[in-house]
């Protein structure tokens, strides 16, 4: 006999009722619920403990999500194979940021660190102005203050740190995400595994929109993230702002967290500005307007028309919440989250109007008959 044989005949089971069992139908529902809620609640109690973890994998997920969509791109065009297709992707995404650094690498680093001299020059500037007002305390050096608070930890120790921690999240994300991106269909089954027989099809129809809905929500950030980079430099570089290249990639990057980023790139450039002299500082003012007009009537209506629309005032609320929660990933993750909630919610609403119409027409039918 075969050991499957051997598995499948226990060859002896104990008679009899267990004395844990429980007979009363009603006692046993209720046993159930109690186990469902405690389940939830134990859910929720390990998404909060494991927050930041669980933010790690999603921005693997969304990382995932931009990389499958550039491979259906090239699928639209290259008859090869899916992992071929995923290569080139990832070649291009490397050799793209290695031309960017070859290119401007060293300029770059020296206007990295002159633009935190401007900024601390400016402000220093600023709590002098406001110091001489009375609106603010004597003795509010900036930069002597930043010493003296560091001093008590570290500031080398923290700051390799938070180098450290932070490049070993990026490696993380960027690991989650090629694997994603590799066989996503993988994992689609998987998650539909856990879900009830009856669910899946749902369930799926909503995943797919989903994903839909959101590559071209990431892929319409990342073209407006190029145009507003590239469009901030050309109008700071012909106004004679200094550190325009710098500006321009900081406010690209800081596109994809709408508001918030548009707002710190806004005052990263009016203080660069203001620092070489009160024309350049108007420019650069100019500038910010224009191009944030731009993307307020131009490039976010187009996101949006093509994606999902949502009120500006959900999505900055979203990303308060996210940022109080969550931290950095949150807050640049938030969009994407209130996306992807909005059509689950949509596809909710339409189901229900589905049924709707169907109880409708069969009650029609019954009456005419």
């Amino acid at each position: 006999m075969s050991p499957e044989a051997d598995i499948q005949s226990p060859s002896f089971v104990e008679p009899g009722a267990s004395p844990n069992e429980v007979r009363d139908p009603l006692v046993r529902q209720e046993l159930k619920k109690v186990k469902v809620w405690f389940g939830a609640g134990l859910l929720i109690a390990l998404a909060v403990l494991l927050v930041q973890p669980l933010m790690v994998i999603g921005a693997g997920i969304i990382l995932g999500v931009m990389f499958d969509g550039g491979v259906r791109l090239l699928g639209r065009y290259l008859a090869i194979a899916r992992s071929w297709r995923l290569l080139i992707v990832v070649l291009g995404v490397i050799a793209f940021l290695v031309g960017t650094f070859y290119l401007m690498g060293v300029g770059i680093v020296q206007q990295v660190e002159q633009l935190r001299t401007t900024l601390e020059g400016q402000a220093v500037r600023f709590t002098t102005y406001l110091t001489s007002q009375g609106l603010m305390p004597a003795a509010s050096d900036i930069s002597g203050v930043a010493r003296q608070a560091l001093s008590s930890v570290g500031r080398l120790t923290s700051w390799v740190g938070s180098a450290l921690g932070a490049i070993t999240t990026l490696f993380f994300i960027l690991v989650l995400g090629l694997f994603f991106a590799m066989e996503p269909r993988v994992y689609e089954r998987g998650v539909q595994w856990m879900i009830p027989r009856a669910n899946r099809v749902e369930f799926a129809l909503t995943l797919d929109r989903m994903g839909f809905t959101l590559r071209r929500l990431l892929a319409g950030k990342l073209l407006a993230m190029v145009a507003q980079g590239v469009l901030t430099w050309i109008a700071l570089a012909i106004g004679g702002v200094p550190l325009a290249a710098l500006l321009g990639i900081i406010t690209g990057v800081l596109a994809f967290v709408p508001n918030i980023g548009a707002f710190v790139s806004g005052v990263l450039m009016v203080a660069v500005g203001f620092s070489a002299s009160g024309d350049a500082g108007l420019w650069a003012i100019g500038t910010y307007v224009v191009v944030q007009g731009l993307d307020g009537y131009v490039f976010s209506p187009l996101v949006a028309q093509k994606t999902v629309d949502m009120p500006p005032a959900l999505t900055l609320g979203a990303q308060i919440l996210a940022s109080g929660l969550l931290g950095l990933i949150g807050l640049a993750l938030a969009d994407a989250f209130v996306a992807m909630v909005k059509v689950a919610l949509e596809r909710r609403a339409e189901k229900e109007d589905e049924r709707v119409g169907e109880q409708s027409a069969r009650g029609t039918r019954q009456s005419s008959g």
